[in-house]
């Protein structure tokens, strides 16, 4: 049985290939490296040769500085290489993960609905932030370096042989060893690696979870309980570190070992020479030089494995955002028509629908909404609704049947199209850490302050607006905690309103709010619904009195429909609900 090779050849082709774009950067910080590899390969040569001129010429103060101004010279010349070579590595790899994030952000918020619930997002949040991150070091610090060390490595064993190749293959023996030794050390440093991302992925997604979720925490006292699990999920990643460093811990002493020994072997073999032939100042010369040449073999082979450790962490998170990028399943958008009249009637036409195989949500749905026309949906708890208004934004894709408007199937529309043509207003509105004005524009210029201020008169927003600290430039903080339930709400419309949809959606906009709220939300409905399709689902069907039609759903079924009034004389399911809502109050 083949054993899987150190680095994943399929995944560092990709990553190569991302560097793809910025061909000229590359190619010169690779000659930068090979130019510093071959400098810094020279200098023990050099040098040698000048300590065997004067053991063998004597003290000359010229010649002297002469050599220490060349060895100068070409000190700050290897400087200046590393330099170039380092910054123009650092630079290409910052380059190249900016334009996967961007490419994996564009990927990601392309996703259908179904992928964002059965993926916890501090997964994602890894992915995109820290996993990326880690890929710029194996051009930084990984495949650059890599090839700059091989090449000091190839440069200094050709010198070596040309010197002296019996030297140097008695100084080569320890070097078996420390291949077999590098080999297993890589292995046991990816099996760490990848347990380190599981973990890293495990410990993110369990603390933005308990952050988002810290009300129910606090309020069910989870603390204890909560701080247990996640000493038990930091533990575990506190082991998957010390295996690395156990690795680590392992094999850098037998790199000092075995450069070592080759240090031992080569003073050896020189007091022999020193003894054979007396005043030979060539050996003088070999000494200094093979010395100096055995640091710079074994230290390129110790820093290979510290940045073969970066280059295979760099792959190994690569796996994950390439998996990402490569995942097709949830991409959605494959319509062609950037343009449609939504201005007219929305028919439901033998719609089967389930968010999980078959286990249908919506049964035979047949259903059509007049253009200007208010039409409400309601029903039991998983009768069907908020799936509808999921379909119509094509949050979820449906298995069978046909939405279309007029004659145009909403399959056939591009989803900027669809979407820039509908307003949703949920229940549980969803504020960005900004101000109020950028949470009703939603960055988009083309809104001015005017069009928001004109709005937010509108719907009835305007007053309270004004009385917080510094009023459309309020900071509401994260997802709106500096707001009540019912101002979050009537942001929400306001922002509904400024985009002026074609068809308005308005998702239990009341529920969970007080009268006051209630009366102002009430307004805003009233002036969002105006001369616009709108479709609206409520549990508190009083709200829902003055809607055109009314449909009743139970069981993914339309079994009533008609007006409040309709509906009420016909004695059926919607009187039922309706006289059960009574009786509750």
């Amino acid at each position: 049985m083949t054993s899987k090779p150190v680095i994943d050849t399929r995944i560092f082709r990709k990553l190569l290939q991302s560097a793809s774009p910025y061909r000229f950067l590359f190619v010169s910080a690779l000659v930068l490296t090979v130019l510093y590899a071959g400098a810094s390969s020279i200098r023990p040569l050099l040098i040698g040769k000048l300590v065997g001129k004067f053991v063998g010429d004597g003290y000359e103060p010229n010649v002297l500085l002469n050599w220490t101004i060349f060895l100068i010279i070409l000190l700050f010349l290897e400087a200046i290489l590393q330099f170039a070579s380092s910054y123009l590595s650092a630079v290409l790899g910052q380059r190249i993960i900016r334009d996967l994030r961007n490419r994996l952000f564009e990927h990601v918020v392309g996703f259908r609905r179904k992928f964002f619930d059965k993926t916890p997002i501090g997964s994602l949040v890894t992915r995109v932030v820290s996993d990326i991150e880690a890929m710029a070091e194996v051009f930084s610090q990984g495949v650059l370096s890599i090839l700059g060390d091989i090449f000091m490595l190839v440069g200094v064993l050709a010198l070596m042989l040309l010197a002296n190749w019996k030297l140097t293959l008695v100084m080569l023996i320890p070097l078996p060893l420390l291949f077999m030794a590098t080999k297993i050390f890589a292995r046991a440093m990816k099996q760490s690696f990848m347990l380190e991302r599981q973990e890293v992925n495990r410990l993110n997604t369990f603390v933005q979870e308990r952050i988002t979720g810290m009300s129910i925490v606090q309020l069910f006292n989870r603390q204890q309980r909560e701080l247990e699990q996640f000493k038990e999920i930091n533990e575990k990643h506190r082991e998957a570190h010390i295996k690395a460093i156990w690795a680590n811990s392992i094999f850098f002493p037998v790199v000092d070992l075995l450069s070592s020994l080759s240090i031992g072997l080569l003073f050896v073999w020189s007091v022999m020479q020193i003894e054979w032939v007396r005043g030979d100042t060539d050996v003088f010369s070999e000494v200094v030089s093979f010395t100096l040449w055995i640091n710079m073999l074994f230290r390129p082979v110790r820093m290979l494995a510290d940045k073969f450790n970066t280059l295979q962490r760099g792959v190994v998170r690569a796996e994950r955002v390439f998996e990402l990028l490569d995942m097709q399943a949830f991409v959605q958008d494959k319509g062609t028509i950037e343009s449609c009249d939504f201005h007219q009637t929305i028919k439901f036409e033998d719609i089967w629908f389930a968010y999980d195989d078959e286990k249908w949500v919506l049964k035979d749905l047949n259903m059509e909404i007049r253009p200007g026309e208010t039409i409400a949906i309601v029903g039991a708890t998983g009768s069907g609704k908020t799936s509808i208004i999921n379909l119509v934004g094509r949050f979820y894709e449906f298995q069978k049947g046909h939405i279309k408007i007029g004659e145009t199937n909403i399959r056939d529309l591009s989803i900027p199209c669809l979407r820039s043509n509908i307003g949703i207003v949920l229940q549980d509105v969803f504020l960005f850490s900004d101000t109020i004005y950028n949470n009703i524009t939603l960055g988009n210029s083309d809104i001015s302050k005017e069009q928001v201020i004109a709005a937010s008169k509108e719907v009835g927003a305007h007053e309270f607006i004004m009385k917080l600290d510094g009023g459309y430039d309020y900071y509401v903080g994260e997802r709106g905690g500096g707001l009540s339930v019912g101002q979050r709400q009537l942001i929400s419309f306001i922002r509904a309103y400024v985009y002026n949809p074609a068809i308005l959606i308005l998702d239990e906009a009341t529920s969970n709010i007080d009268n006051e709220s209630e009366a102002l939300i009430q307004l805003a409905t009233e002036k969002l619904t105006a001369n616009r399709t709108s479709i609206v689902i409520a549990h508190r069907l009083t709200t829902i009195s003055k809607a055109n039609r009314i449909f009743v759903l139970d069981k993914g079924h339309v079994v009533e429909h008609g007006s409040h009034e309709e509906l009420m004389n016909l004695g059926g399911a919607y009187k039922r609900l309706f006289e059960l809502q009574y009786s509750n109050l």
